[in-house]
């Protein structure tokens, strides 16, 4: 009996544990209405300036605070957009500068 539900708990956790992953694969649709909402494009020189006057040129998602990919990442995910890929040349409002 005890094997069997540790069985069924690992089971349980695994197939958790690979949904979370595949969430976090996931890459962000520019047609996300989260992504719109914030002007999130993945070339952040197509930034709408007009809409968003706080962009910057040099700003992109792979040296923003909230970018979780490493620096050599071509993507990496981000917590604004619940984990899903970003662009590391993207560029959203949300962008922060790294401390």
């Amino acid at each position: 009996m005890n094997t069997r539900r540790t069985f069924l708990m690992t089971v349980a956790a695994g197939s958790a544990a690979l949904a979370s992953a595949a969430h976090a694969q996931a890459k962000l649709d520019a047609k996300d209405p989260q992504a719109v909402a914030l002007g999130y494009v993945a070339d952040a020189t197509k930034a709408d300036t007009k809409r968003f006057p706080k962009y910057a040129a040099g700003q992109h998602c792979g040296n923003c605070a909230l970018y979780q990919g490493k620096p050599a990442d071509a993507a990496g995910a981000c917590p604004i957009f619940g984990g899903k890929q970003v662009q590391a040349k993207g560029w959203c409002s949300a962008w922060a500068k790294k401390a």
